[in-house]
């Protein structure tokens, strides 16, 4: 394949836009809508995650403009999201607020390097449950994170979002408390009741816009977002040396694992629940990596795609990248024209908004589905979460899919089997010196032992017959088992006869030896018929040798007496 074929996949194309004449209304008034639901959002996020207001803004924009043009949906819309938040928190508590622009452009190398290298297939591979431990912990972190602008007072010095939660209290002041929790609560009453008035409702930004004219108009004592710039500043790399970029590689490649994940995960999500076609994956990757970079570049934050606004975009109509593209654009009119108001938008209010978020975050049917499936994903489910609150978000993913490995190969173990079968009638005399094994499901490295014992424990008999052709998966400590049963048989006497075994498995077992192990090369059959009339007649000769010796053993002792005599 030529360069121009390996990466025209992965680069926009004129095909992107050709639904625009016919969609092209529903994208504006779905981009309009995902941009009023995303402002507060990016407000919050920006805020929580320590890089400030400024950078969620800028995220949202940047990010959301240039993976709408090189992702590989059609209708994900990007941007600071809450999982983000959970991770760059601590980097910004451990390197300082500069290391967010470099996390990101660091982090955006690598998912670009990953896209690039069409690896964006291996999400596939992460189980459900631990897609939704990892979700149940996450909104858990977002929901404590908010707790101390929730009560007006600091966070705590931990950089677990519990045990921070926890300290925040000891910094309250008792006289002004009141004020952040009804902000958060009227916040949360209107995001609650706006949907059942009207789906369309944009909750969260009528909220916001309420208890921001109470607090100015009645000066109540709650803290505010602050001054934001006007207008977007202008691109530049940051500060970058080997110090730098040594101190925070491991941040960025968390951040670059969360970036992938998400993203795909929530581009798989769009395209199920949508009629907008399916996504490139590999482009996805290549999109969020080049968004994260743009981002870093203008002092933002990393981007991934963000679910909740692409399931609004979605629902309001949204069907080409023109609808994301809108969503960027608004924004952006509101850092050049609303940035004095937006100003004065209580930090208690982002707070109501992200809680309310992680409680939406966490869906009781999907959990009693988990729960309810099996014993083994429900363990899944509740280490990745615990594990995500506890400790770290990547590591939690990387647990959870090593123990949903352990258990779907003790299942695999567990499917693979030995029998022994009765030989096809009609029966012979010779029958009973035979015997037939059949392997079935998988013989790999955690079921051979099993399968090694079964066998090579058979006594009494002349010919033993492996059946292979039930054997679904075999891998080198598989066939070496094999190899190690035909070996053992044949030096207790034992001839091994091999019946069916698989095109696909021939070559592994040629390899490891299970072929050369055989007595003779003809021992080796491709129905069980064959095999049969082959071991009879084994068996026979056999019979008939064992009469032979023993007629010359006859002669011989004859003989002896005799020849003793005339001596």
């Amino acid at each position: 394949m030529s360069v121009a074929g390996y990466l025209r996949p992965l680069l926009p194309s004129l095909k992107d836009y050709r639904d625009i004449r016919r969609t092209w209304r529903g994208d504006l008034v779905a981009g309009i809508t995902v941009g009023i639901v995303a402002l507060p959002l990016a407000l919050a996020f920006g805020v929580s995650s320590g890089a400030g207001a400024e950078a969620g803004l800028v995220t949202a924009i940047v990010a959301g403009v240039i993976a709408a043009i090189f992702g590989g949906s059609n209708v994900q819309v990007s941007g600071p999201t809450g999982a983000m938040v959970v991770v760059l928190g601590p980097v910004v508590v451990a390197h300082g607020v500069g290391s967010v622009p470099v996390v990101s452009i660091m982090a955006g190398v690598v998912v670009l390097v990953v896209g690039a290298l069409k690896l964006g297939r291996l999400v596939s591979f992460i189980p459900w449950p631990v897609i939704e431990g990892f979700t149940l912990g996450i909104a858990v972190i977002i929901f404590l994170q908010q707790i101390p602008s929730a009560i007006g007072a600091r966070p705590g010095a931990s950089s677990n979002a519990f045990i921070a939660a926890v300290e925040s209290f000891h910094t309250i002041d008792i006289s002004t408390v009141v004020w952040p929790l009804l902000t958060v609560a009227v916040v949360a009453v209107i995001m609650l009741i706006a949907p059942r008035i009207h789906a369309q409702l944009p909750g969260s930004i009528i909220a916001i816009i309420v208890v921001s004219v109470i607090a100015t108009v009645a000066a109540l004592p709650v803290a505010r977002i602050g001054v934001l710039p006007d207008s977007l500043p202008s691109p530049a790399l940051p500060a970058l040396d080997a110090a730098t970029i040594t101190s925070l590689v491991g941040p960025a490649l968390t951040v670059a694992a969360l970036a992938a994940i998400e993203s795909l995960l929530s581009a798989r999500v769009a395209a199920s629940i949508s009629d907008t076609g399916t996504y490139n994956a590999d482009r996805e990757l290549v999109g969020q990596g080049l968004a994260s970079l743009g981002s870093g570049m203008f002092g933002g934050m990393p981007a991934t795609g963000a679910i909740a606004r692409t399931a609004v975009n979605i629902r309001s109509g949204g069907r080409t990248r023109v609808a994301a593209l809108v969503h960027a654009l608004l924004l952006l009119v509101v850092v050049y024209l609303a940035t004095g108001v937006v100003s004065q938008i209580p930090l208690a209010a982002l707070s109501g908004v992200l809680m309310v978020t992680a409680a939406r975050m966490v869906s009781l049917s999907t959990i009693r589905a988990v729960v309810g499936s099996t014993r083994s994903d429900t363990i899944v489910f509740i280490i990745t979460a615990v594990i995500t609150v506890s400790f770290d978000l990547i590591v939690a993913v990387g647990i959870g899919i090593a123990v949903a490995a352990f258990f779907a190969l003790r299942a695999l173990a567990k499917s693979g089997g030995v029998h022994r079968e009765e030989i096809p009638a009609p029966a012979q005399p010779e029958d009973d010196h035979i015997a037939v094994f059949r392997l079935d499901g998988a013989l790999f490295f955690g079921a051979a032992d099993r399968m090694l014992e079964r066998v090579t424990r058979i006594s009494s008999v002349s010919v033993v017959i492996i059946r292979l052709s039930q054997l679904q998966v075999l891998d080198a400590t598989g066939a070496r088992v094999i190899t190690d049963m035909i070996t053992d048989l044949e030096r207790r006497g034992i001839t091994v006869l091999i019946k069916g075994i698989q095109p696909e498995h021939l070559h592994l077992a040629t390899k490891v030896g299970v072929l050369s192990a055989l007595r003779h090369q003809n021992h080796l059959f491709a129905d069980l018929p064959a095999a049969v009339e082959h071991a009879r007649s084994h068996v026979k000769r056999e019979a008939m040798q064992k009469i032979t010796h023993a007629m010359t053993d006859s002669a011989d002792s004859d003989e002896r007496p005799a020849a003793e005599e005339g001596h």
